[in-house]
């Protein structure tokens, strides 16, 4: 490498360094060490590696970095703000605080620039695998010799932490499997923890277990600019698997009494050791320094980046001149548009009764395959149960990534992280299938879904203890409340095959992540159901049965319990009472609609209200008041047949019925 480019990224370097501790000491919150013990690779990564355009930060074709290891954010940070991603010196300043675009950890959305929302270590990791995934997916598309629209990298930095997390191995095993040549892991291997040093707490070789999942490994002297070059223009030009890249750092390097130690790794320096530092490294007193040198460097790759960029544009004009179909359905997927016509054209689908509502979500997914090409699918071994196989289109597989169906294996949590990262493409909608009782493997990354605000759609089958012989271990009973206390996750629980139409529309038009909650058990079709959209499902809860004069009862369902609870209103009436009943699929939805529609269904005075869930009650007292009965399953479930468990649990109409005329 040329010495006066050395001497620039040096320099870049001690940059990170000065604005991460500074940062982290005004906050008197964070995580030094790893800015800058990884400073010299931050330089060479954005002063050398990405081929991307801050000034069109969403550039499809774009390098992406994901930093895994999360709380080492203001290595992020100083590099969004010195490459021209517009994150200001202020908001370096403000790092940690309220409404600030410098948050503890990284967050999409928040910040231009994150390419994913970081901290619970591992996830990065997935993250990476899905975008990498996802642009693989996207080059088998829309790729010809002729026009490479698709050929970018994704590089992700994973600390010790990262490494140690079983996402990670989950995600990196699917991407060994699958051969994803775009995609280069980068390891701070600093050998210390927040606890202390490594060797404490893990001694496995790291190398041996990246080469056993089938990746390229390197090793790398993390100050070493000449090997920088050369391993990652290797990678660049005859990458052949995912590659695993091993630096080797000190963290904290440049502090003189704690680069090395955990004591630099999650806390601030000290002023002392602060001003200790910049002694050492040669950098003036004044606080949150900048060299304007760095400033025109990063000005002047800017300008070639941008270029680069419009290279692209001008192919990408030429590819819509001459491929106008193709052009077509890749808007398509970068608008996620939908038909017009979409709720007309499922309403015209015709399904059986009683079918179960996971069967009927299967029936409506082979038709929205063909309508929609932005959705890709998968599952984590359970695609013939789960019932998420679009039976028209291929599975991936090494080599040939055409098709639109995953196979993730038994790798639940590494799914959920890697679904993130193919929503985060901006061109898939993913939609990933388990059983409800193991989304609590793959709970955090929904959780970082919800928090990113990305499309993903996650059908979750056998929704209760009536899945049957299976057992405790496989009924899901406090799934739906956890669920339901996620914030911007919409939780769906159809009744029949014409709620699993309106789920499906519901899901596809909201731009966050949905649960869709469905039956193992048959179900049948409900003509109360059987309204549009707008009326029905997009209200989150509505009227299914009207009651004949001031209610006596008003049941209040989701999912399977709807027909129960009509059941039970129509033998309630041959005791002269008077019941209303409603379906409440998305809690959220309708916690959406305006005061007078929510009055106007759950309002007023209704009788003795009912809730009719095979799930715990939590939650329910919102709608039924203290006063109210909840039908529920307050402990775990047993292995029996379907009408052993229903006469156990007492959901049978005549449970029902005495619990409601003698309570």
């Amino acid at each position: 490498m040329d010495a006066e480019l050395k001497k620039q990224l040096s320099k870049i370097a001690n940059t990170i360094r000065e604005l991460s501790m500074e940062a982290v000491q005004k906050a008197n919150s964070g995580h030094p060490g790893l800015p800058m013990g990884c400073a010299e690779f931050g330089a060479y990564l954005y002063g050398v590696l990405l081929r991307h355009n801050p000034k069109n930060p969403k550039w499809l074709n774009r390098d992406r970095f994901v930093l895994s290891a999360g709380h080492g954010s203001m290595f992020l940070y100083s590099l969004l703000h010195l490459s021209g991603f517009g994150l200001s010196m202020d908001e370096i300043k403000r790092f940690r605080q309220i409404h600030s675009k410098t948050p503890g950890h990284p967050e999409y959305h928040i910040t231009t620039g994150v390419e994913a929302t970081t901290g619970p270590l591992g996830q990065g990791v997935g993250n990476a695998v899905g975008q990498a995934l996802g642009l693989k997916m996207l080059a088998a598309r829309f790729n010809s010799d002729e026009f490479p629209l698709f050929n970018s990298k994704v590089y992700c930095l994973a600390g010790d932490g990262c490494m140690m997390e079983g996402v990670s191995s989950e995600a990196s095993s699917l991407a060994g499997h699958l051969g994803l040549d775009n995609l280069v892991l980068i390891y701070d291997a600093n050998k210390v923890t927040l606890d202390g040093f490594l060797a404490e707490s893990d001694s496995e070789d790291t190398k041996l277990r990246y080469l056993g999942y089938n990746w390229d490994v390197f090793e790398l002297d993390g100050y070493d600019f000449d090997q920088m070059e050369k391993i990652f223009n290797h990678i660049r030009e005859h990458q052949a698997k995912p590659t695993l890249v091993i630096m080797h750092t000190i963290i904290g390097k440049g502090s003189p009494n704690k680069a090395g130690t955990h004591k630099v790794h999650g806390s601030p320096l000290g002023v002392e050791e602060v001003e200790a530092t910049k002694k050492a490294l040669g950098l003036p007193e004044e606080e949150f320094y900048a060299p304007q040198s760095v400033y025109t460097f990063f000005e002047q790759k800017l300008a070639k980046d941008i270029a680069m960029e419009q290279k692209w544009k001008e192919m990408f004009r030429r590819f819509s001149e001459t491929k106008p179909d193709l052009v077509k359905i890749f808007m398509q997927m970068v608008e996620k548009k939908l038909p017009d016509d979409l709720e007309a054209e499922l309403r015209k689908v015709e399904i059986k009764s009683p079918i179960a509502t996971r069967s009927a979500s299967q029936v409506v997914l082979n038709i929205l395959g063909e309508l929609l090409p932005q959705l890709i699918g998968g599952s984590a071994d359970l695609s013939g149960s789960d019932m998420t196989m679009m039976k028209k289109y291929p599975i991936i597989s090494k080599g040939n990534f055409s098709g639109r169906n995953i196979k993730y294996g038994v790798r639940e949590f590494g799914m959920a992280a890697a679904a993130t990262g193919l929503a985060e493409t901006d061109m898939i909608v993913p939609f990933i299938g388990t059983f409800l009782t193991f989304s609590d493997y793959m709970r955090n990354a929904v959780r970082l879904a919800a928090l990113s605000k990305v499309q993903v759609i996650y059908q979750f089958t056998h929704d209760s203890i009536f899945l049957g012989e299976d057992g405790p271990t496989h009924q899901p009973i406090e799934h739906l409340a956890a669920l339901r206390t996620m914030p911007n996750l919409h939780l769906i629980r159809p009744a029949d095959s014409w709620e699993v139409k309106m789920a499906w529309i519901a899901a596809l038009r909201y731009r966050g992540p949905t649960a869709l909650v469905l039956s193992r058990q048959n179900l049948p079709e409900l003509a109360c159901c059987n309204v549009p959209y707008d009326q029905g499902m997009a209200k989150g809860a509505y009227i299914v049965k009207k009651e004949t004069a001031k209610p006596d009862f008003t049941l209040m369902a989701t999912g399977s319990e709807v027909s129960l609870a009509i059941d039970v209103a129509a033998a309630l009436e041959k005791l002269g009472k008077s019941v209303r009943v409603i379906s409440m699929p998305c809690w959220e939805l309708f916690e959406e609609q305006s005061d007078d529609y929510k009055r106007n269904v759950v309002g007023g005075d209704l009788g003795r209200r009912v809730s009719i869930e095979a799930a715990v009650s939590f939650g329910w007292s919102k709608w039924i008041g203290p006063e109210g009965i909840s039908i529920s399953v307050e402990t775990y479930g047993e292995s029996a047949p379907i009408s052993d468990l229903a006469a156990e649990f007492g959901f049978t109409v005549d449970s029902i019925l005495d619990r409601l005329l003698h309570e």
